[in-house]
């Protein structure tokens, strides 16, 4: 397959003043090729501009992925390449619902590095996921206001034990807990039941439409703070599977995977090389794209 260099020598050799769009399309119109499947990239910048704004899920991604679906053969299915840290749970569902209402459950996510938090979240509603070794998911438990949810709530569960085991330590967790306001824990305790049901409505109605019960305890592990430890967490192919997520390995399909990675390469190579912020765009060229001025 291409390397990292081998794309960056076609983009210099394209005589166009746009080579970096003329390489990625070349990609994406190929992956569509191979598979016979609309193919729909969905790229943040967030590895090469961690700072930059609405690099995260956010409901105006809805219209771009509107503009990508106009016009398009919805009876072939979508493929849905994903590269994003996550963001709004709101955001996520309402692109999900959007999807299932032009594609039904004929979605398979394609994860060529990273999809994280609510971009796990999207990715569990499809019918399957590609993901090769070098592909992770993340947990589901949600940030409120930036704050992680579990973690609130095991702080306050803590101070709760501590304070009764010795009252001497109720002006400590005064403290800390005075940073709250008043409907905070309640908040978190509803975006963690938001986001919990979400996915596992989605899992059981799609991938594991057979087997519901699983779907839940997929959930339960993906959302579970005892288990991910962090937010952070990167879950590898090889876990997914474990879980029971319906996982193809990207390296089954030689070709696809040459095609996926070279156009992985390119959104990198246009992060790191022009002002854009995120991407959204189909296997015929269309695109939405973000810039940091905007």
């Amino acid at each position: 397959m291409p390397s990292w260099n081998q794309i960056l020598d076609e983009v210099s050799s394209v005589k166009a003043p746009n080579a970096y769009d003329v390489v990625r399309r070349k990609y994406l119109s190929k992956i569509s090729d191979i598979t016979g499947r609309n193919t729909i990239a969905y790229y943040s910048s967030f590895l090469q501009k961690p700072e930059a704004p609405y690099a995260d899920i956010n409901d105006d991604d809805r219209n771009a992925l509107m503009s990508m679906v106009y016009q398009i053969d919805r009876s072939k299915g979508l493929d849905l390449i994903l590269h994003t840290p996550g963001g709004s749970i709101a955001a996520a569902t309402s692109i999900v619902d959007y999807l299932r209402q032009m594609f039904g459950n004929d979605i398979r996510a394609i994860v060529p590095q990273i999809a994280m938090s609510a971009g796990t979240m999207i990715a569990c509603s499809c019918n399957s996921i590609i993901m090769g070794k070098q592909s992770n998911l993340g947990p589901i438990d949600p940030q409120y206001h930036g704050v992680s949810t579990y973690g609130v709530i095991e702080e306050f569960n803590r101070a709760k034990v501590e304070i009764a085991n010795d009252p001497r330590t109720i002006p400590i967790w005064q403290t800390i807990i005075a940073k709250y306001n008043p409907s905070f824990i309640g908040d978190c305790e509803k975006a963690i039941k938001w986001s919990n049901d979400t996915v596992t409505k989605w899992l059981s109605t799609n991938m594991l439409e057979s087997n519901p019960k699983q779907a839940a305890d997929i959930v339960s592990h993906l959302s579970d703070h005892n288990e991910t430890l962090s937010h952070e967490r990167h879950i590898h192919r090889d876990e997914c599977i474990k879980l029971g997520l319906n996982i193809i390995s990207l390296e089954d399909d030689d070709e696809l995977q040459d095609n996926i990675l070279s156009a992985h390469h390119a959104y990198m190579l246009t992060f790191s090389s022009t002002p854009s912020i995120k991407i959204v765009e189909n296997q015929n060229g269309k695109a939405v794209i973000k810039f940091a001025h905007q």
